[in-house]
């Protein structure tokens, strides 16, 4: 089941968004480089990262599994960034713009999943179908 991920908005707008945290992460104190910089960042690039893996998967249920986990790295990216907030690395309307992306970027993530699970079990189901006519 090869999926051309590059064509996925949801890809598209992760790859954004990653470079987007680059961006805001750059004016953080030095000494977060190894602490909250690294983890924001390497939390947002799991999101396009897993899409783009669980793209070549061999199977829809297997393609949602890495669409969850790019999920999950969505909600740990914005926590990351609420903390920086909250720590004055950043002002509010540095970050909210990028809050609201993550939710967007997150219930594509979503409805991408239900929709790839859904045709899994329409898949599975005719499959089952077709093994229980041909044994009639």
């Amino acid at each position: 089941m090869a999926h051309r991920f590059r064509e996925l908005i949801v890809w598209q707008r992760a790859m954004r968004f990653v470079t987007s945290i680059y961006t805001l992460t750059r004016d953080f104190p030095p000494h977060e480089l190894y602490g909250l910089v690294s983890q924001l960042r390497r939390a947002a690039i799991a999101i396009p990262l897993n899409i783009a893996e669980g793209a070549g998967s061999s199977s829809a249920n297997d393609f949602a599994r890495f669409l969850d986990i790019a999920l999950k790295s969505t909600y740990e990216t914005m926590t990351a960034l609420e903390i920086a907030e909250r720590l004055t690395y950043c002002r509010h309307d540095q970050v909210a713009p990028w809050l609201d992306e993550a939710d967007e970027i997150a219930a594509m993530l979503v409805g991408l999943g239900k929709k790839l699970r859904s045709t899994a079990t329409v898949q599975e189901s005719s499959e089952e179908y077709s093994t229980v006519v041909s044994s009639i």
